[in-house]
């Protein structure tokens, strides 16, 4: 709740427990909230320097009056935030002022044909240095996402790389197999229910958004430099990030039906598979087609952690999956 504010969970956890708990110690303070003694000593000395808490001369502990403490923190960020809105309108005055002069044939380029696409979609992921994100929709103009030989070099340069899916590409084959080996490299992944365009953007510099194919069959696609048009693409898939439903997927290990019961402490592997393409909204054949199961048995899958969880419904599943782990929360 209070991480918009900077403050870690563990932080806000000890805070909690100091409002009802006044003039505590470190060590009691980390029986209260079950978290390891060397954890809660960095939260305090986190809460001491923000005014949050105050330290006594024996070590003692007390949570500060939230209505001062936090309603402090608050103004503070209200002035940060006034500060970069004054920047922002700064900064677009000076890029404004970069393009002036610049003409149409500078920002637009308009790429045609399959190899030419291909070409220009992995030279934007070539020439990003922080990041990269793309919208994934099927079908695979340039080429298909294990053939993205670009990403791996990337990624080894320490480019991040963000992707949003379309929820129909996920019923393509093998597509689950390779999202598991790109979650493995570090590539952040969410569905969305539907995309509007494909795209790709390297840094906020360059853009490629391919195109609907031409009379004559050949596909095309327009590569954008720095403009209005560009910061708006940006812009929409911050937007459609936010939103999209985090994919949560793991390898299996070859794990066929015979081997897929429950393990004491939880679910096995494939059945956070199973829990992942279902939340990110696969129907139940699509998601068994693509872990090669039988319907038959995703559903006695389903049915077993339903009981583990003690819950009645898909939605409460869900819930408790989150809740509990075996899913991975949203991030933004």
């Amino acid at each position: 709740m209070l991480d918009v504010l900077g403050l870690e969970p563990d932080d806000e956890r000890v805070y909690r427990a100091l409002l009802g708990r006044p003039n505590s110690t470190a060590i009691l303070l980390s029986d209260e909230v079950a978290l390891p003694y060397a954890h809660v000593d960095k939260a305090l000395s986190r809460l001491v320097g923000w005014g949050l808490v105050t330290r006594s001369a024996d070590d003692r502990f007390t949570a500060a009056p939230p209505a001062m403490a936090l309603g402090a923190l608050i103004s503070q960020r209200r002035d940060g935030l006034r500060m970069a809105e004054h920047a922002l309108v700064t900064f677009a005055e000076e890029h404004r002022a970069a393009m002036t002069g610049s003409s149409i044939d500078d920002l637009i380029e308009v790429v045609t044909g399959a190899d030419a696409i291909r070409h220009r979609f992995l030279q934007v992921q070539q020439a990003a240095r922080a990041q990269v994100r793309s919208f994934i929709t099927a079908p695979f103009v340039a080429l298909p996402p294990d053939e993205n030989t670009a990403e791996p070099v990337a990624i080894g340069r320490g480019v991040q790389f963000r992707a949003v899916l379309d929820r129909a590409v996920l019923a393509e084959p093998g597509i689950v197999d390779d999202a598991i080996d790109s979650l493995g490299k570090g590539v952040q992944l969410r569905v969305a229910d539907e995309l509007p365009m494909k795209l790709v953007l390297a840094d906020a510099d360059l853009g490629l958004v391919p195109l609907a194919v031409t009379p004559d069959g050949e596909p095309g696609a327009v590569l954008l430099h720095r403009s209005g048009l560009l910061d708006a693409l940006d812009a929409l898939f911050e937007t459609v990030w936010r939103t999209a439903h985090p994919l949560a997927l793991s390898a299996t290990g070859g794990e066929t039906e015979t081997t897929v019961e429950v393990g004491p402490q939880g679910p096995t592997e494939l059945d956070r598979r199973i829990l992942g393409l279902l939340l990110a909204g696969l129907t139940d054949p699509t998601a068994a087609a693509q872990l090669g199961l039988s319907p038959r048995t995703l559903h006695r899958r389903l049915r077993h952690l339903m009981d583990m969880a003690g819950v009645r419904s898909r939605m409460q599943l869900g819930a408790y999956a989150v809740r509990n782990g075996w899913a991975v929360p949203p991030r933004t």
